[in-house]
């Protein structure tokens, strides 16, 4: 194992195999722990974007959330999910159908197009100019303001989607998806949540299909492994403290380093890991 390979697996709690009806539980009762202990909340909320992540997510909160009902005759207690499309998007279709599968007690929707241009005009005023890449950091902050708007009415906990294999690249984007309040997945690697899906029983087509951030205009749907110049694969094995090639660790170690404080809360005179 490379010398950084543990260190990194320990960080992220990563196990090199799992049982998927453990973990299953295991992130039930964690969130139904985490409403019993703060009672003044009563929801969960959560972005509902087509993929793997936000599908085993939302599955996830809509079983504690059925649950807790049952258990605690509160009718209260739901689950909203969030459509956040930014004008049309090409996938929709997938988005509907996970929300179907989760059985969401509750879904909003809003189009984050208008408030995400109108923030781009605002900085170009000042003579900025936006790149492509900046404008798809501001549209998923703005994704986040309104999950964050919408659990604010309805006593909520915004739930996020880091995992493991994206936590090690630092591959959202800080206090967009990155900000939440609860993240029941955090320990798992990509095949490790798609291995729960599967027991779950979700449609193949929703965790088969290929993983992207689609926050690009000009390079829309942009495949995360092209991104990140590494496969899920070898993340995947690299975590669960296997072989991979030395150049695609290489690349997984530096994106690890390189987005440390993506892990980190704001940094402070007592922090010293950036020097």
């Amino acid at each position: 194992m490379r010398p950084m390979q543990q260190e990194i697996i320990n960080a992220l709690c990563v196990q090199a195999s799992i049982d998927p009806q453990t973990e299953i539980r295991r992130s039930v009762d964690f969130l139904k722990d985490y409403l019993k202990k703060n009672t003044f909340l009563k929801s969960l909320v959560l972005g509902i974007s087509g993929g793997q992540d936000s599908t085993l997510t939302g599955k996830l909160s809509q079983m504690a959330i059925s649950e807790l009902r049952e258990e605690t005759g509160d009718d209260e207690y739901q689950f909203i999910a969030v459509r956040l499309p930014y004008g049309e998007q090409a996938d929709e279709q997938d988005a509907l159908d996970a929300i179907d599968f989760i059985g969401a007690d509750r879904t909003v929707r809003v189009n984050i197009k208008e408030a995400a241009d109108a923030m781009v005009a605002a900085l170009e005023k000042n003579g900025l100019t936006v790149s492509d890449f900046n404008k798809g950091n501001i549209k998923a902050r703005q994704r986040m303001i309104a999950q964050y708007g919408i659990a604010g009415e309805f006593h909520g906990a915004v739930v996020g989607t880091d995992h493991a294999a994206e936590a090690v690249t630092g591959f959202y984007t800080k206090f967009g998806d990155g900000g939440a309040d609860i993240t029941p997945i955090w320990r798992l690697d990509k095949r490790q949540g798609r291995a729960m899906l599967e027991l779950l029983g979700a449609p193949a087509h929703l965790y088969e299909k290929t993983p992207t951030a689609d926050l690009e205009d000009n390079r829309p749907a942009l495949p995360d492994e092209v991104a990140l110049g590494v496969t899920y694969d070898d993340i995947d094995d690299y975590l669960e403290g296997k072989d991979v090639a030395a150049d695609a660790a290489e690349k997984i170690e530096q994106w690890y380093q390189k987005t440390q404080h993506k892990r980190h809360l704001p940094i402070t005179v007592f922090d010293d890991f950036w020097k």
